[in-house]
């Protein structure tokens, strides 16, 4: 199954602009409903995370959590995930991650919390 991803820095914007944010020390997270009834996601790791080597570990390990949380069934559709690694990413794991990254869209209310 192909995941969507958002690609256009004019999307990357107004999620910003308009989307809610949920910030912890491992990962910020922004959510928009985007209206075409598939999730996109997009990853961000800016150049104080570290170099090319750890930017892209730090993407690697968002990734692989988000795709955990893709698979739920409780997910709802049809919105935007940004997520914004921190410094302390790279130094974690997937594992470590998920738990943050299902809190985060518990709260958006994106995500049924568990019953």
């Amino acid at each position: 199954m192909k995941r969507l991803t958002v690609k256009s820095s004019r999307r990357f914007k107004a999620v910003y602009k308009r989307g809610r944010s949920f910030v912890s020390g491992e990962l910020v997270t922004y959510v928009l409903k985007n209206g075409i009834n598939k999730n996109r996601y997009g990853i961000t790791a800016a150049k104080k995370i570290g170099n090319a080597v750890m930017r892209n570990r730090a993407r690697r390990i968002i990734r692989a959590a988000y795709f955990e949380i893709y698979n739920d069934p409780n997910l709802k559709k049809g919105y935007d995930f940004i997520f914004i690694a921190r410094s302390k990413t790279p130094y974690l794991k997937s594992t470590d991650i998920y738990p943050k990254m299902r809190e985060h869209l518990e709260k958006a209310g994106v995500i049924k919390e568990n019953v």
